[in-house]
């Protein structure tokens, strides 16, 4: 007679499990400070972050190529802690090869993982797509250099850049610590009447704390690389909540 297989019968049956709603995986430099901070801020309570570091800015910059076994990694890690979506959350590093390399990494990462992948360029570029803009002021918290590749990548997207800047911060630190007056002196300064939305790029600076001052001063959408991360992670799972104080990009319901 064929023994009859084991059965488990768990502690946990009689209770309702406790579970968010959804997990949002983040792949970040280890220099970042804003993007952890940013997420538990903004993002609903039943929503939870989880975040993954890697040497990937400063010092430790590196072609994508280079970079792309540890992000592959990264990836997996977060899998493993069941996110359902995973964001490379870096717009410098994920802009850095140009569009094609961009989309190898983000193959490379949902093979990892079978889930939805994003980065922060991709979800740049949805919010874009989402609000059909094309003619757009351009700031980013770097020097000349690095800037100049997030310019190259935006072009090749082809888009019209009216104005761009390149702030000239040194490092993360002074990027981390530059108040939000900051990105909004900057960003009124380069007023365009004929501008379709304004992008102020990277994910360690606390631009998204002024988004609704700014595009009220604006009449312009405004996007940020941490409020369009957000944007695209939970649109891209079917969560279509309006997020308080990340203005207009989140009256949009779906991500292209």
């Amino acid at each position: 007679m064929a023994a009859h297989p084991e059965t488990h019968d768990s502690p946990l049956a009689s209770y309702k499990a406790v579970l968010p709603r959804a997990r949002l995986g983040f792949i970040i430099p280890s220099s970042n400070r804003i993007v952890e901070e940013h997420a538990w801020r903004f993002l609903p309570a039943d929503i939870t972050p989880h975040v993954t570091r890697l040497a990937m800015t400063n010092k430790h910059k590196r072609p994508l190529d280079q970079l792309l076994p540890t992000i592959e990694n990264a990836t997996s890690l977060l899998a493993d802690s069941g996110c359902d979506v995973i964001t490379l959350q870096c717009t410098g590093t994920s802009m850095s090869g140009g569009m094609e390399k961009e989309r190898e990494v983000l193959q490379a990462m949902q093979k990892v993982c079978g889930k939805p992948t994003l980065s922060a360029a991709s979800s740049v570029m949805s919010a874009m797509q989402a609000f059909r803009a094309n003619r757009i002021v351009f700031i980013s918290e770097t020097r000349q250099d690095e800037h100049d590749e997030k310019l190259r990548f935006l072009r090749e997207a082809g888009l019209n850049l009216l104005a761009d800047k390149a702030v000239g911060l040194a490092n993360s630190a002074e990027y981390c610590s530059a108040p939000p007056q900051l990105w909004l002196d900057e960003a009124l300064a380069m007023r365009r009447d004929d501008a379709d939305l304004y992008f102020i790029s990277c994910a360690n600076i606390r631009s998204t704390e002024i988004i609704e001052e700014l595009e009220d001063k604006l009449q312009r959408p405004v996007i940020t690389s941490n409020q369009a991360a957000f944007w695209c992670a939970l649109r891209k799972i079917g969560i279509t909540d309006r997020l308080p104080r990340l203005g207009r990009l989140f009256d949009i319901k779906t991500a292209p």
